[in-house]
């Protein structure tokens, strides 16, 4: 967004039909970086019917209802949070770090004057059946690095909570919007890992898109105008500063137990995850157990 211009699609307009996917690489972060800041971002189906829900009984309405369907979803956390950021005056001294203090600075009736319909995920991959269950998956692994993530941070008594849960949901965000954006091409990494399984993902994903995804995320995340703290925590950059480290480790341990308990990357997985509980590896794999078997 120029300067302080809200993050697509957050006015009440008539939606636009879904634009064409790309086929091809841009060529470089910067034409990535523009692309997405115009690109419609939509969300899931459920997002959006549940909202349409809220909004016919508007005065029953508070921001904690609001906040447990918004958090639930990451492109509508990213367009609530970036339109909260562009209306914040040059100067202002606070900024709004989660989904609930968002809302509550914006309000529940001008929540729903500057959203409207929203576009949705299911839509435009309507004819990607391999692409939906690849986002699909991606957000599953994303619920659970936040929930990895919240427990860490619980355990070291990290005020920041809140927002290191923010940041491993958030994680791998441009990885999504590349499922929206570009199925073709995330559906050649795929291709490329199933026949050689050792390959690395952010490997393909740089050879594939000219870029780090990790850089665009961040790139996006400073364009929207995200809250600072949330940016910093985000950045896999500096990860010997604890809150990043925990970020990473969450993230790291949902990747490598989505298929099960036996990846081969666990041991040493377990033993990072134990220097940043300050417990032993066997007490750590007890406790992300635990965390795992919690209900969401």
């Amino acid at each position: 967004m120029a300067d302080a211009a809200p993050i697509p699609n957050a006015a009440t307009a008539p939606q636009p039909a879904p634009g064409p996917c790309l086929t091809a690489p841009l060529g470089d972060l910067g034409a990535w970086t523009r692309y997405f800041r115009d690109a419609e971002i939509p969300v899931l189906a459920a997002t959006s019917q549940a909202l349409e829900d809220m909004r016919a009984t508007e005065d029953d309405v508070d921001a904690g209802m609001l906040a447990a369907v918004i958090e639930a979803d990451p492109f509508m956390t990213l367009k609530l949070m970036a339109h909260v950021a562009a209306k914040r005056r040059p100067g202002d001294i606070t900024e709004t770090e989660t989904v609930t203090s968002s809302l509550v600075m914006m309000g529940v009736s001008p929540f729903f004057r500057n959203f409207g319909l929203q576009p949705t995920l299911e839509d435009r991959l309507h004819n990607q059946p391999q692409a939906r269950q690849g986002l699909t998956e991606l957000l599953q692994r994303a619920r659970r690095a936040g929930r990895f993530a919240l427990g860490f941070a619980v355990h070291r008594g990290d005020t920041d909570a809140a927002v290191i849960h923010q940041a491993a949901f958030l994680h791998d965000f441009a990885e999504m919007l590349m499922w929206c954006h570009a199925p073709a091409l995330e559906l050649g990494i795929r291709e490329m890992q199933q026949a050689n399984p050792s390959l690395r993902t952010a490997s393909l994903q740089r050879f594939v898109y000219n870029i780090d995804l990790g850089d665009l995320r961040q790139a996006l995340m400073k364009l929207w105008r995200l809250p600072a703290l949330l940016v910093r925590i985000s950045d896999g950059k500096h990860p010997d500063h604890p809150s990043v480290r925990n970020v990473l480790l969450a993230v790291r341990l949902a990747r490598h137990t989505m298929l099960g308990w036996d990846n081969a990357a666990l041991p040493d997985d377990m033993d990072d995850i134990a220097k940043l509980l300050n417990a032993t590896p066997r007490v750590a794999l007890a406790f992300v157990h635990k965390i795992d078997q919690s209900v969401e």
